[in-house]
């Protein structure tokens, strides 16, 4: 039997159809220890009335655990409760899933303390990412 010919190489702008083919074959591999078919992505916008989005927030739900993979408000209208209003949401949405803990991750110049304000506490943290500035992981009970 031959050997087959293997080549490695970086690709800067992958598509996202080859990216789909490792995220297929990662997710094969770990269905075989815990099923992912549970595994729901959501999003919850904040929008004006003619549907221009000022806010959102971006998460999965599934295996337990909600993860908040980014939350985002307009300059024109933080401070006024909206990203709470998107944080409870997606944490409710996670409960009627069947969710017990969210994780999510940010940095020392976004919103650390908004976190925390709402319960969640630090388990990790990076130095230096990026350079001068932390990243850090976050989780919270969100049981009721």
């Amino acid at each position: 039997m031959s050997e087959i010919e293997l080549k490695i190489e970086i690709e800067l702008s992958p598509s996202s159809s080859d990216e789909q083919v490792v995220w297929d074959g990662l997710r094969q591999h770990n269905d075989q220890y815990v099923a992912s078919n549970d595994d729901i992505s959501f999003a919850i916008f904040l929008r004006q009335v003619e549907g221009t989005i000022l806010g959102g927030l971006l998460a999965k739900a599934g295996r337990g655990w909600l993860h908040v993979s980014t939350i985002w408000v307009h300059p024109s209208v933080r401070g006024k409760g909206y990203g709470t209003r998107l944080l409870h949401m997606a944490e409710e949405e996670a409960r009627r899933r069947g969710c017990h803990s969210a994780y999510l991750d940010t940095f020392s110049f976004q919103a650390l303390s908004f976190y925390e304000q709402y319960g969640y506490e630090v388990f990790g943290m990076l130095d230096d990412f990026p350079a001068g500035y932390q990243r850090y992981f976050m989780r919270k009970s969100i049981m009721k």
